[in-house]
């Protein structure tokens, strides 16, 4: 479906505005001095883990350990992802890597 120019911009202004907005929300609620409430700090220590631990079983879900690969390809990608991040603790090489790997092995061995 063809957009038009206003259309484009007032998209592109939306989504600049909303993100503009999101970043510095927080630093007008809890504004340096102020202490940062309990809920808010605790929240911010197990949001974290929670999604990660949502999101690898999001992405596990459809493995079938009784057919195919057995799940072969998804438990190295997942074991070589999680040894370098407490390894190495870069987000982007253990993901990368685990990627790298997951999709090596499903295009070529499996």
């Amino acid at each position: 479906m063809p957009v038009n120019a206003v259309t484009s911009l007032f998209i592109i202004f939306s989504v600049a505005a909303t993100t503009f907005v999101t970043r510095v929300l927080p630093f007008l609620i809890f504004p340096k001095g102020k202490e940062i409430p309990k809920t808010v700090q605790y929240l911010g220590r197990v949001l974290t883990p929670a999604v990660i631990g949502m999101l690898v079983v999001y992405c596990l879900r459809n493995v079938s350990l009784i057919e195919g690969s057995h799940g072969i390809p998804e438990l190295c990608a997942v074991f070589v992802t999680a040894g370098l991040h407490v390894w190495k603790r870069n987000n982007l090489l253990s993901i990368g890597a685990g990627t790298v790997l997951y999709m090596f092995l499903i295009q070529v061995v499996f």
